[in-house]
């Protein structure tokens, strides 16, 4: 399993490892404008800072499954 926390910026393969998803899904949400902020580096490369993934689990953590989500 990756140590999640070596470095400040996660790929997108280790982003989707973290929240349990696919990089095709995490490509799709970035075209569809949702999911988790992410960073462009270059014309394609694809980062992701740690401390959004968070911010994004955090924001997507509901109590109930009538609750709304929080715009991030």
């Amino acid at each position: 399993m990756t140590s999640f926390n070596q470095s400040p910026l996660a790929t997108p393969q280790e982003a989707a490892e973290f929240l349990r998803t696919t990089t095709k899904s995490l490509n799709q949400d970035r075209y569809l404008g949702r999911g988790p902020k992410f960073v462009k580096h270059g014309p394609r490369r694809v980062l992701y800072r740690w401390d959004d993934l968070r911010a994004y689990v955090e924001a997507n953590t509901f109590q109930r499954t009538d609750d709304r989500p929080v715009a991030v």
